[in-house]
């Protein structure tokens, strides 16, 4: 198999990984938005929503992170020094975590107070949930202070054409294609599918992302190709 179909082959994994994650988090938030706290995701669809969705939604997360992993090390070949190679591989590992992280906790913050809606607990759900999510905002922060760093280092690099990219494509990666989407807030109606759009928003930027890779791939190999040690 060619340096072109194995890449190719990685970056539809990653792509399988956005719809893996990205599905999770549909299905654990897609529902009625209307809400009474300060947190505008605990909303009167979670109350509704039937406990094998949360734990689909985590049991997804796990072959995500696989999936994503397979991409994420097998981008490395674009890369043309070894040394920045092996800096954008451990930035990698340290960043894998925090995805499964802040999928576990904002799952079991949203089952819990689905669960107490559900059972008797209703007058205390609401405080109890927001009190969870003030007392560990902290693993937001943390988690995105790892998961960012790749994607600022990945730009760095072909910015300065240390990549067979394109330099332009330094402006096209995860944190960009986040922002664009990130219009859809503003534009789309208040409903479940803008709920469930915004809480997918990382996922759904990663698999544009991956797309516009695989759009790339043949030129970036006809220019003198990857590095063979990462694929």
């Amino acid at each position: 198999m060619n340096q072109t179909k194995r890449m190719n082959l990685a970056l539809i994994c990653g792509m399988l990984g956005c719809l893996c994650m990205g599905g999770g988090d549909w299905l654990m938030i897609y529902g009625d938005t209307s809400h009474s706290g300060s947190l505008y995701w605990l909303t009167e669809g979670v109350t509704q929503i039937a406990p094998w969705r949360n734990a689909l939604a985590m049991a997804l997360s796990f072959p995500a992170i696989i999936l994503y992993g397979i991409a994420l090390f097998a981008i490395e070949g674009y890369i043309t020094a070894e040394k920045h190679r092996r800096v954008n591989h451990y930035l990698t590992i340290f960043s894998l975590t925090p995805w499964l992280a802040l999928h576990l906790f904002y799952v079991m913050i949203l089952y819990m107070f689905a669960w107490m809606n559900g059972n008797g607990y209703a007058h205390a759900a609401l405080s109890a949930a927001e009190a969870l999510f003030s007392h560990l905002s902290w693993v937001v922060i943390a988690s995105e202070a790892l998961m960012l760093p790749p994607f600022l280092y990945w730009a760095w690099l072909l910015a300065k054409g240390r990549s067979v990219l394109p330099r332009w494509m330094a402006a096209v990666n995860p944190l960009t294609i986040y922002a664009v989407l990130s219009v859809g807030k503003v534009i789309l109606p208040e409903g479940a599918f803008r709920i469930g759009f915004i809480n997918g928003l990382m996922s759904e930027s990663m698999i544009v992302w991956f797309g516009l890779l695989l759009g790339c791939n043949r030129k970036a190999f006809a220019k003198g190709g990857a590095s063979d040690e990462i694929l």
